[in-house]
């Protein structure tokens, strides 16, 4: 099942990015979704940015009702057909959303924002778009966060465009989370191998932040 909502400057730039190419992700869950929901019991969950589905697959063969969000119909069109292969297109919704511009409703006991990063996005607009997804966090659920902590190793200086990745305390503060009602659970950085499109390998270090609304 699908649903849809009207185009936007950004959806015109995530569709050019993924009609490129028949194939853009691994189709693999993240592997500190794994890390961190893995011993979770399963309930519903809000997949943020889902590109072509690989954790909204995963989640959903784990037993989690999953609402899988992109602003890319071409995105979803794959994503939702990776899923009917997979046995579990019934067990998600797939759900076309500008993020800056509307949001799915919630609660849900999972959210997960998987390396939330937009080239077309403000730093601000990623912020509220954070925020409003701790807003859709039901009591005794989970938000997590993870994202880059730089460029990877072998990228050179005139390559990386100047974008700013937030560390752990500057997402959490901007956030601003009544702590009284929220517990902070993983706070990690890993570091990780990485190979380039052009063969170059080196290191990358990624950030990983979950916490848990007690009330």
């Amino acid at each position: 099942m699908t649903e849809t909502s009207e185009s936007s400057a950004t959806q015109q730039f995530w569709e050019e990015f993924y009609r490129d190419r028949d194939q853009i992700w691994s189709g693999k869950p993240n592997p500190l979704l794994v890390r961190e929901v893995a011993a979770l019991t399963p309930g519903s969950a809000l997949d943020l940015g889902c590109g072509e589905g690989g954790d909204a697959i995963w989640l959903a063969e784990q037993g989690w009702r999953v609402t899988a969000v992109d602003v890319s119909a071409t995105a979803l069109r794959r994503a939702a057909g990776h899923a009917q292969d997979a046995g579990v297109g019934d067990r998600i919704v797939w759900a076309e959303h500008d993020l800056t511009e509307s949001f799915p409703d919630g609660p849900f006991d999972l959210v997960s924002a998987q390396f939330f990063h937009s080239p077309v996005a403000q730093a601000d607009e990623r912020t509220d778009v954070l925020r409003r997804a701790a807003a859709a966090v039901s009591p005794g659920g989970v938000l997590l966060i993870a994202g880059h902590a730089g460029w990877p190793s072998f990228m050179r200086e005139d390559e990386a465009p100047d974008v700013h990745f937030p560390t752990i305390p500057e997402v959490l503060d901007s956030l601003e989370l009544d702590k009284q009602n929220w517990r902070v659970e993983t706070t990690d950085e890993i570091e990780r191998d990485v190979t380039a499109p052009d063969g170059r390998t080196g290191r990358r270090t990624d950030s990983v932040i979950r916490i848990r609304l007690l009330r």
